[in-house]
């Protein structure tokens, strides 16, 4: 097809005449062009690669694992790099005994908006592993309110994931039994264990980003997971939608490098007695304390009223427990002690 060909495909429609039908612009056929032809040349310079204009909604996802070397040789603090770095992606493969919940277990929640705009934040998954990365619950959570935002892009949570969530009372329960008496190791875990509702003994706190600002491993007060796990393990976590069970298992990687000199502020835990109850046992062949009136505290404990003395009772029969309530007045001469508003001469 030759030059003039072509600039006339591409020439407007002459002006109708008058009283005549409109003239319409005609489409380039681009099939009748050949590839030396000149108005080939001229098609190819105008299109534009979707590479050099990407649009909004087209976006590249690089794996992170694809820059992550999982065959290096080298250790840190005693630990491997290559085995820390297969746990968080989840390629190591367990025995019998990693797969027990063990002392150490790492957690971390993910939220979704709710309320107006979605601005409030409600728990919508709970993630734990142990201290070698095996799973050992991973729940999401049935929410009561409608859910204004899912949060999907920093959250990795979506509508269907709700079909087999459970209920927030379930979920609090299971976790609270699977990390009694065990060391809690989370990044800034306080805020995990605010949306559960729960409570932990302070000794069986391991925080992430407080030890690692206390002991200068990065130079911040406040530092991210992401900004972490990246120094020490030149790994990248959060590129794109997260997931609570890497984020746990990037949590106890960290702590795992660090184990060792972190664990120097805290002191020994105590054995758990075996059948321990806050309640004292009743020793059936100790005998008896001394009665206590009803409605006092122990002795020399104030009641908010008065201060609580305990006084040996006085033992007296019956018969004259009753003589005192039925003739009272006549014991207050033989008494020898004077009544009230009487003098004894």
């Amino acid at each position: 097809m030759s030059a003039s060909a072509a600039k006339k495909i591409f020439r407007k429609g002459k002006k109708p005449e008058q009283g005549g039908p409109p003239h319409k612009r005609r489409k380039l056929d681009r099939s009748q062009l050949s590839s030396g032809s000149p108005g080939a040349a001229l098609v190819s310079s105008q299109d534009t690669s979707t590479s050099a204009f990407p649009r909004g909604n087209s976006t590249t996802v690089i794996d992170p694992e694809l820059a992550v070397d999982f065959t290096t040789s080298e250790t840190k603090n005693g630990e491997s790099l290559a085995t820390l770095r297969k746990m968080i992606f989840g390629r190591l493969e367990y025995t019998s005994a990693q797969k027990d919940p063990g002392k150490y277990l790492a957690i971390d929640c993910e939220m979704v908006g709710v309320g107006i705009d979605g601005e409030e934040s409600s728990l919508a998954r709970v993630s734990i592993v142990n201290y070698w990365g095996k799973v050992q619950l991973d729940e999401f959570v049935k929410q009561k309110e409608r859910v204004a935002d899912y949060r999907t892009k920093w959250s990795g949570i979506r509508p269907s994931d709700m079909v087999k969530a459970k209920q927030f009372e379930e979920v609090q329960k299971t976790v609270a039994a699977l990390t009694k008496d065990r060391i809690i190791v989370g990044h800034a875990v306080h805020n995990d264990l605010k949306v559960l509702l729960l409570s932990h003994p302070g000794a069986y706190i391991r925080d992430t980003q407080r030890l690692a600002a206390k002991h200068n491993v990065i130079n911040s007060n406040r530092p991210a997971l992401r900004n972490l796990v990246k120094q020490e393990l030149d790994v990248v976590i959060q590129g794109g939608e997260h997931s609570s069970v890497t984020d746990a298992r990037a949590t106890m990687a960290v702590f795992r490098l660090h184990r060792k000199e972190w664990e120097k502020g805290f002191k020994p835990l105590p054995a758990p007695r075996a059948g321990a109850s806050k309640k004292r046992k009743f020793d059936e062949s100790s005998e008896p304390a001394e009665p206590t009136p009803p409605g006092r505290g122990r002795k020399g404990v104030s009641s908010g009223l008065s201060t609580i003395v305990k006084r040996t009772p006085q033992t007296r029969s019956k018969s004259t427990v009753k003589t005192a309530s039925n003739n009272w007045w006549t014991t207050l001469g033989a008494s020898g002690i004077a009544g009230k508003g009487s003098m004894k001469l």
